[in-house]
């Protein structure tokens, strides 16, 4: 008898994963859990002894896990790639951040911007605004709010707008819409790959979902939630 498959990935993945899982389950008649993280802590958790068949970090988070002997070696394969967009609430004022010029004075003209200050994202927010020379401006309206959380900030009055993976912008409350997606000159992706735990219970039910999960009969569904294909 299969056990269920444990299947750890990454805040930003987790809503397009979510809606792949009921199709993966009825085909097969396995079973799927799905917990999540921000990037670092998933590497982190494993790192300490979490257990889990199959995990969706960064690449070069699963190439450290393979160098470690926590994911099994030449199991890494492409899942797909999530870029940044910002997130208001529904009926607020229309925002243009299609050029760079306008990216930077939507920034400016905001009062608060939530951020996921654990995360992959935020740190590439961070970084950006000293790229654009607007940090000492724009950092002092920064709110720090957990992976999670941080696009459903703007529906809670916690911030004006936030910047978050697109994922999760579109998978937030009916209250938070997303404004745009960052200008395609600063635009960054974050990339997904999938590796197998080296310690598996059971390998065929892994290989399976691992191949359901980079079939291109998901690539329809997997968009529609803001993940894209190469």
């Amino acid at each position: 008898m299969h056990q269920q498959i444990q299947l750890f990935g990454a805040i930003a993945v987790r809503p397009a994963v979510l809606a792949l899982i009921p199709r993966f389950e009825t085909a097969t008649g396995l079973t799927v859990a799905v917990r999540r993280e921000v990037n670092p802590t998933v590497k982190k958790q494993i790192e300490a002894g979490e257990a889990f068949d199959l995990v969706i970090i960064n690449p070069s988070m699963v190439q450290d896990l393979t160098a470690t002997g926590k994911v099994k070696a030449g199991s890494q394969v492409w899942f797909g790639r999530v870029g940044m967009g910002v997130a208001a609430k529904a009926g607020s004022r229309p925002l243009d951040i299609r050029s760079v010029d306008a990216f930077i004075h939507a920034l400016k003209s905001a009062e608060t911007i939530a951020y996921a200050s654990d995360g992959t994202s935020g740190g590439y927010f961070s970084a950006l605004l000293d790229r654009l020379g607007i940090a000492d401006e724009v950092k002092p309206k920064l709110v720090a709010v957990p992976g999670g959380q941080t696009a459903s900030a703007v529906c809670q009055a916690k911030a004006e707008l936030a910047v978050v993976p697109v994922t999760s912008i579109l998978a937030a409350a009916p209250e938070v819409v997303l404004a745009g997606r960052f200008p395609a000159e600063l635009q960054s992706y974050i990339d997904f790959a999938i590796g197998v735990s080296a310690d598996l219970r059971d390998a065929e039910a892994a290989r399976r979902l691992s191949e359901f999960l980079t079939s291109t009969s998901v690539d329809d569904i997997l968009a529609a939630k803001g993940v894209e294909r190469r």
